[in-house]
């Protein structure tokens, strides 16, 4: 027994080293990390823009408090929320602090505290995020969870319709359920959302947390629906790899986040904000986005020409395969032939490679699949 809580059941891999795509382990194995550190590493490894923003920022300061006005903050906030409805932002340490942050605003500005919510989301683990996370697995054993929550099938208008009412203050839904299942809504489920959305004072929360910054192919994964969110949560990718997360609102909800209403002693500390300011620099390039769309239409055709047989979900370089039986012991057997994946659920494989990955990466990686999956 080690001095270590055991509330990780850890693969027997320890990885000491990466360079893009490839990650290397204690023994000097290679492996292709199609997990990005679960879709955080969107630049790879290494990236020497990234190496040198650390570098440069860590000789300048790393800590300041937010007591200070940071010009780090502004501007990465105005690059943020250049071309899209929202307009400010707030910065904290990561995903689950990003959404503790959405709901405590949603609840603040409605004066409301119903929040809807679905089966098989995942919002983080922290009490208002757990609460809001739709798997039993995430919630069982911590005692009454914050109140208010009611958790709908995912993707059904009439359940949706049925439950909503004037005590709603918030829906909140991942446009692609990642811990879930990679699950997408569909237009139909999204257009029902808007609508509700369009025609009631119910505030609209997204949570990007795995979905923002490229991952689907679009700055924002709404960007590629009719919804217009007023509260959009981001982390993992934000700081390819470095603890950063945040949230963006509309200006409509300027006035409820007032001087002493949330807080973080880290979040958008220089150092963090230099480090995001960098991955947006290169994510935020349409030329890139393209990159990332054409890279998922050849992963998704290779996919489909190797492995018939199976479903694929998902969106931009944030996929899914979809096998009909627990994949556990193939995500193992994958380890050892060499390509990190992660499950999502118990019967999909989950496949989250840099937004840098190369086509002959991919190519690796659908041979290292084939050869697993067909046995």
């Amino acid at each position: 027994m080690g001095a270590l809580f055991q509330n990780y059941a850890r693969r027997p891999i320890a990885i000491v080293e990466g360079k893009g795509t490839e990650v290397f382990d204690t023994n000097g194995k290679r492996y292709l990390d199609f997990t990005s550190g679960i879709a955080v590493c969107a630049l790879g490894h290494a990236h020497p823009a990234i190496v040198k923003a650390i570098q440069e920022q860590s000789e300048k300061l790393w800590h300041i408090s937010n007591l200070f006005e940071s010009p780090g903050q502004e501007k990465l906030a105005e690059t943020l929320v250049k071309d899209v409805h929202l307009s400010h932002a707030f910065f904290c340490n990561s995903g689950a602090e990003a959404n503790e942050a959405a709901i405590k605003l949603a609840r603040k500005h409605t004066g409301k505290h119903k929040m809807i919510v679905f089966e098989q989301s995942f919002h983080g683990r922290t009490f208002g995020a757990m609460s809001a996370t739709g798997q039993d697995k995430v919630r069982n054993g911590f005692g009454p969870l914050v109140s208010e929550f009611v958790t709908l099938p995912f993707n059904d208008v009439e359940a949706l319709k049925a439950a909503v009412d004037g005590e709603t203050a918030a829906i909140m839904l991942e446009l692609i359920q990642g811990e879930g299942g990679v699950n997408p809504v569909t237009e139909e489920f999204a257009a029902a959302i808007h609508e509700i959305h369009q025609s009631t004072d119910i505030l609209l929360i997204v949570d990007e947390v795995q979905t923002g910054i490229g991952r689907t192919g679009t700055r924002f994964a709404f960007e590629q629906t009719v919804l217009k969110p007023d509260i959009v949560s981001m982390a993992k990718g934000l700081g390819g790899g470095f603890p950063i997360g945040g949230i963006l609102g509309t200006a409509e909800l300027f006035d409820t986040f007032s001087a002493g209403t949330h807080g973080t002693t880290f979040g958008g500390n220089p150092l963090g904000v230099a480090v995001a300011q960098t991955v947006l620099d290169h994510v935020f390039n349409e030329a890139f986005l393209q990159n990332v769309q054409e890279k998922s239409a050849y992963l998704i055709a290779k996919l489909q020409e190797a492995l018939p047989h199976v479903t694929v979900n998902g969106k931009g370089l944030m996929l899914g395969i979809g096998w009909g039986e627990d994949v556990a012991p193939y995500v193992t057997a994958l380890d050892e032939a060499g390509l990190l994946t992660v499950a999502a659920g118990p019967k999909v494989i989950r496949l989250l490679p840099p937004l840098t990955v190369s086509n002959e990466e991919i190519d690796e990686a659908v041979a290292i699949l084939t050869s697993v999956l067909a046995k």
